[in-house]
């Protein structure tokens, strides 16, 4: 994400012009537009026309509205925004009030403007502009005949490929057909590293599974490399790291990033980062539940105690549509800051975000047990608001 121009007043109130440059960049954007706003941005609009004659036609002219937001709508796999809302400035194609969709667009400047800028938001933006958070890690999490092929951002995994071929069990003295499948398997999900893995950007390739497919899949992928004269997978065979998995689901990728060898080789990455503090809440919530809790208001209760030593909070809680919930989790986060607590705000787009999300999306690790909160209200098993 480039930042053209940034325009904040001592009261928060301005507005920033920023381009977005790669398809994660549009994941930020839904993140920063909320209903409210004001958005400046160019767009396609379709206008009729009378001829002299009388004979009415239409055509579409690219112009730049400027809309009060009303709805957001994000696709996180084809990695489109759609904002629709109301005209709030004249133009000659668009009367004022009227209704219109502006479709984000990579590289396409845009201009937002809030009356409140808070620090989760401002945050973003700067993780957003800054080079360093990019797709460092890429996985394949697979079991015999299914593949995912994702790739981890420091905000979402994207699954860039599903593969599914069916594989006929080996049969007493004739093995040949599961064998075909199985290479056939193997090939096409060879086929989808090389179209999604981007190896000049990625660090690391994970090669999840359970068994010894992973194992066999390398042997094969390799092979094939040295056969064939494919530099790239060659060149970038130490990039590649397999561990254990339960299934080909993307849901067990969550069990590669929490491996030790992953984790040690990946301790540079949020994505790593999220996993971990993941995993001590809940090795907190089974030995020591008095410093674990979850749900709104026992987490705030914590706080007002200054108790929080981590604060986990799923980003989708930022997007609420009522200013003042939305304020809460804002006033929490700068608190637990200011406290000198650790904060880390899990992409919904992430395995471990999916996973908090299950935990009411606010989690807690405390400095020191507080067993009257426990006592008094459940809040090491509430469900909170």
């Amino acid at each position: 994400m480039k930042l053209v121009r940034k325009d904040i007043e001592k009261d928060n109130a301005g507005q920033v012009t920023l381009v977005p440059e790669e398809p994660e960049d549009m994941w930020h954007t839904y993140n920063l537009v909320q209903v409210g706003d004001s958005l400046r941005a160019s767009t396609i609009r379709k206008v009729q026309t009378e001829s002299s004659t009388g004979s009415v036609g239409s055509n579409r002219v690219r112009t730049t509205l400027t809309l009060c937001v009303e709805a957001i709508d994000f696709d996180s796999q084809a990695c489109q925004l759609r904002v629709k809302g109301t005209n709030i400035q004249e133009n000659e194609y668009v009367k004022m009030g009227a209704y219109h969709t502006i479709e984000l667009e990579p590289n396409r400047q845009f201009t937002l403007a809030k009356k409140q800028w808070d620090s989760v938001v401002l945050e973003r933006i700067e993780q957003a502009c800054d080079p360093a958070w990019s797709a460092d890690v890429a996985a394949v999490v697979m079991q015999e005949g299914l593949a995912h092929v994702c790739l981890v951002t420091p905000s979402m995994t994207l699954t860039r490929a599903k593969v599914e071929v069916n594989i006929p069990r080996k049969r007493r003295g004739n093995c040949s057909q599961h064998d075909r499948a199985l290479e056939r398997f193997y090939e096409q999900v060879v086929q989808a590293i090389q179209r999604h893995v981007h190896f000049d950007v990625v660090k690391c390739v994970l090669v999840a599974s359970p068994g010894f497919v992973r194992e066999q899949f390398c042997d094969y992928m390799f092979q094939q490399a040295v056969k064939t004269d494919n530099k790239v997978l060659l060149e970038n065979r130490s990039k590649f790291l397999q561990v254990h998995a339960s299934s080909g689901h993307k849901y067990s990728l969550k069990e590669a990033l929490c491996d030790p060898t992953v984790a040690s080789r990946l301790s540079d990455t949020k994505a790593a980062g999220e996993v971990k503090a993941l995993d001590d809440f809940y090795k907190m919530l089974q030995h020591e539940p008095d410093r674990a809790f979850y749900g709104l208001k026992q987490v705030e209760k914590a706080n007002e105690a200054l108790a929080i030593d981590t604060l986990l909070i799923s980003d989708e809680l930022f997007r609420h549509q009522d200013v003042a919930t939305r304020s809460r989790y804002v006033k929490l986060v700068d608190s637990v800051r200011e406290n000198a607590g650790t904060v880390r705000i899990f992409s919904s787009l992430h395995v471990s975000g999916e996973q908090l999300s299950r935990l009411t999306g606010v989690a807690a690790i405390l400095r020191f047990p507080v067993p009257d909160l426990s006592d008094q209200e459940s809040g090491s098993s509430s469900e909170g608001d």
